[in-house]
């Protein structure tokens, strides 16, 4: 099975620093500009007889269009970024003296919980249990996703590289392309050449 993950394009939130998780911001001007500078680069595959598919969040949605145009598609929102409850939108500037986010900062980074969001394992739990079911559909697929989503998935699949989810999640506009039965990928949407992995 062929699935190519791209990671939506700038937001605002990207550009100030903040978390942005389950918040539902649309693209940045120059977020536009650069996924239209890459697509015109050739930076992404086609993906003619794909299944396309979505976290329904308006970045995704606005990055599928730019890239893509107007393709049938669904939202499967188990592909959703991970929700950083009271820190949404905010900065570590604007955080830095609430002890309940050093707290969140500190110890594991995985087990922790933003008040009134979820962990990163429960986020991952439910990205994996999607990816679980792409891969019983067993149809090639292209998923319009999140930093984090993507990260969760490449550490699950390529596990042996022993990465985390920082070293994983790829640029805004960036991803990649995986064959899962031959256990290859390789980086997409950057807007310099990168050769193939593994």
């Amino acid at each position: 099975m062929k699935l190519i993950l791209i990671r939506h394009g700038r937001t605002e939130a990207n550009e100030k620093y903040l978390y942005c998780g389950s918040a539902d911001l649309p693209l940045s001007e120059e977020g536009k500009r650069q996924l239209i500078r890459m697509r015109r680069a050739g930076c992404y595959p086609d993906i003619e007889g794909m299944r396309v598919v979505t976290s329904g969040k308006r970045r995704c949605e606005e990055t599928l269009a730019l890239l893509y145009g107007d393709v049938p598609h669904e939202v499967q929102p188990c592909f959703c970024e991970m929700d950083f409850g009271a820190f949404e939108l905010c900065s570590y500037e604007m955080l830095k003296e609430d002890p309940r986010y050093q707290q969140w900062i500190s110890g594991d980074n995985e087990e922790n919980t933003a008040p009134g969001g979820e962990s990163g394992n429960r986020m991952k739990a439910r990205v994996l249990s999607g990816l679980l079911e792409l891969e019983k559909e067993g149809q090639d697929t292209l998923l319009v996703t999140h930093g984090g989503v993507i990260a969760a998935v490449m550490a699950h699949l390529f596990w042996q590289e022993k990465k985390n989810r920082y070293q994983w999640q790829p640029p805004p506009g960036g991803g990649y392309e995986i064959d899962t039965g031959e256990g290859t990928y390789f980086s997409i949407g950057e807007e310099t050449p990168s050769s193939r992995i593994r």
